[in-house]
């Protein structure tokens, strides 16, 4: 009897990267490093099908009930599809920063099951800028609502994907954090974050050469907001949690966002 043949690596990226960061009905068979390393490179994938959910959504609401209300349904959409741990990161993660507490007394505040008043704050306003962006975009037609929507999604993934590169520690010896930190070579980082800016020029180019230009530097000013983070957690935290990668993934998509309405 012959031993049944690994699936290919590829295949055990995309379930990983679907498997973590979405809900979707996608079983993650191997928990490894190398796994991990390509589930995070595959992390901007994930985001583009939740970015063309939210578009989507956004375009049937748009049609019935205006930009506001296409707005809310392209936001509730990533919120839905990642059962809210992105934004539960942002909180935990604004509650640990604010506490100006010592590293081992904030990821204790992290991991409590409640949100402290930081973290309500900070929700609050995260997604009220993410519906009135997304609410302005979409007043000006579908099209640029479902581009923001995607370039927002995409470039919070790539975000992930940064923070996972090597040097970038773990704060705690457990969780996703720990799995995937340190998992992916530098070069693979950058070259990850260039092809998702590029591909977002790419979507932007549908308004000529000004919309890819303004899509491709919000990509990269969304990065941008997400290493600016990244490093301030590390120096609070010493690395990286779970859910600091959701507060990365919050933050570098509403930069992008904020990028996307000017102009």
């Amino acid at each position: 009897m012959t031993d049944t043949p690994a699936p290919p690596a590829r295949l055990d990226a995309l379930r990983f990267a679907f498997g973590t960061l979405t809900v979707l009905p996608v079983r993650v068979t191997r928990w490894d490093r190398d796994a991990a390393r390509g589930g995070m490179l595959c992390a901007p994938l994930a985001g583009l099908a939740v970015g063309l959910g939210a578009a989507a959504l956004g375009g049937v609401l748009l049609l019935g009930g205006g930009p506001l209300l296409a707005a809310v349904g392209s936001a509730v959409v990533p919120a839905v599809l990642t059962r809210g741990l992105h934004l539960d990161g942002l909180a935990d993660t604004a509650d640990g920063l604010g506490s100006g507490k010592p590293a081992d007394d904030a990821l204790r505040i992290m991991k409590q099951s409640d949100i402290g008043p930081f973290g309500v704050v900070t929700l609050l306003f995260a997604l009220l800028a993410q519906v009135a962006a997304l609410a302005g975009l979409y007043g000006q037609g579908w099209a640029y609502g479902a581009l923001a929507a995607v370039v927002a999604a995409v470039t919070g993934r790539g975000a992930l994907t940064l923070a996972s590169r090597a040097g970038v520690p773990a704060a705690r010896p457990e969780g996703l954090g720990a799995a995937v930190a340190g998992t992916v070579p530098v070069p693979a980082a950058a070259l990850c974050a260039g092809l998702v800016a590029a591909g977002c020029a790419a979507a932007g180019a549908a308004f000529g050469a000004y919309g890819a230009l303004h899509a491709g530097l919000a990509a990269l000013l969304g990065l941008g907001a997400g290493e600016v983070l990244l490093g301030h957690c590390r120096r609070r935290f010493g690395g990286v949690t779970g859910d600091v990668f959701g507060a990365l993934a919050e933050t570098a998509g509403l930069a992008a966002l904020v990028v996307l309405t000017l102009g």
